[in-house]
């Protein structure tokens, strides 16, 4: 017989995934809850098989054939009295008291056994996983969730294309708070995703309130041997976007706005939350308190971000937030800086990554910490 594992919150979502990947010839063989290494894919490993071409017969005094025409013959019965048996041995065993110890779950197994299910070991009792991802700075509502057996990863999404899906070019706007590292970030991209590719660049800085921002922006370039244009008006921004070849991946620069800068700009705003070609990401340092993060992103909304962009990733030890600030605006998290390095320290979002330093900060299992590093 073939097997094969799924892993889900409920094994009725199991045995659903299996009929589509395997057929109407899927059995369910075995159900356990996960471990602590697994238990990030979900509550349960279900396991189907699919019978060979001729299997053997089984014979007629054989036990499972008389258990089988007990219940009429119907695979479907079979497997449903299973679930409801998982179930059951589930509620029983959250009604149990831990002064029962081993010999508690001793008489669950035995008591499946009797009513001809499959023996199945009670989950184990999880650690407080919502106060601990709430310590890792992960929403509350969010945690919960992952407590009760969602997946992290299946709790936010990641996107590190550049520019707007279908659009004819590039075009890509970081915007974000004084100190977030957009200027320094825009180049690595420059590097990573531009020359990297072998792709042309050419970067605009509208970055006229900071001293000597456009200056420091058009050295990198000149170093890294691409156009810079300085546009310090949104109309001069405007034009620098015209004309531009198709194939160019085109990065503009803005000033860093704090809560009372906000009022200034309402003409960049207004430019860059309504182009339909920009792909505005917002630049956020990974060391802002939660609520802090939480304005931040409220206040950048004229500028109709479509992705958020991480910095500061080496100087932080809470990353529930990332996450949590992600599913509530269901904006896709794009890249992750970790230092000053161009572009070495730039990284594409990847959900294993994310939840590996979330996970990696909560004393929980790293279970993709490995894969992602």
């Amino acid at each position: 017989m073939m097997l094969k594992s799924y892993f889900s919150g409920t094994v009725e979502a199991a045995m659903e995934l299996a009929r589509k990947e395997m057929g109407d010839e899927a059995l369910l063989v075995h159900v356990r809850p996960t471990t602590p290494e697994t238990r990030m894919f979900g509550a349960f490993e279900v396991v189907f098989g699919i019978p060979p071409a001729n299997p053997r017969p089984v014979p007629p005094s054989h036990p499972a054939a008389h258990a089988l025409a007990a219940r009429g013959g119907s695979r479907e019965v079979e497997e449903q009295r299973t679930v409801d048996g998982i179930r059951e041995a589930q509620e029983k065993r959250e009604r149990q008291s831990a002064a029962e110890g081993a010999s508690g779950v001793g008489k669950l197994g035995v008591s499946l056994l009797d009513e001809g299910l499959p023996a199945v070991n009670p989950p184990p009792i999880q650690p407080a996983v919502r106060p601990r991802l709430s310590a890792a700075g992960l929403d509350t509502g969010l945690a919960q969730q992952v407590e009760q057996g969602a997946v992290l990863e299946d709790l936010f999404e990641v996107d590190a294309t550049l520019g707007r899906r279908g659009g004819a070019r590039a075009v890509v706007a970081l915007v974000g708070p004084p100190g977030a590292g957009k200027t320094t970030t825009l180049v690595k991209l420059a590097a990573l995703r531009g020359l990297a590719a072998r792709r042309p660049v050419h970067i605009v800085s509208a970055d006229v309130y900071r001293i000597a921002a456009a200056d420091q922006l058009h050295s990198l370039a000149s170093i890294l041997g691409i156009g810079c244009t300085i546009a310090e008006t949104p109309a001069a921004l405007r034009k620098a976007l015209e004309g531009r070849p198709a194939r160019e991946l085109l990065l503009i620069d803005t000033p860093g706005l704090g809560p009372g800068d906000m009022g200034a700009c309402t003409g960049l705003m207004r430019l860059i939350g309504s182009h339909p070609e920009m792909d505005v990401h917002l630049v956020l340092p990974a060391t802002l308190q939660p609520s802090i993060l939480r304005q931040a992103i409220d206040r950048y909304e004229p500028f109709r971000p479509q992705k958020l962009l991480f910095t500061h990733i080496d100087e932080s030890n809470r990353f529930g937030a990332l996450i949590s600030q992600s599913a509530r605006c269901s904006l896709p998290v794009s890249f992750l800086s970790t230092g000053q390095r161009i572009p070495d320290d730039l990284e594409p979002a990847t959900k294993p990554r994310l939840c590996a330093l979330v996970y990696g900060h909560s004393g929980l299992p790293e279970t993709s910490a490995g894969a992602a590093a």
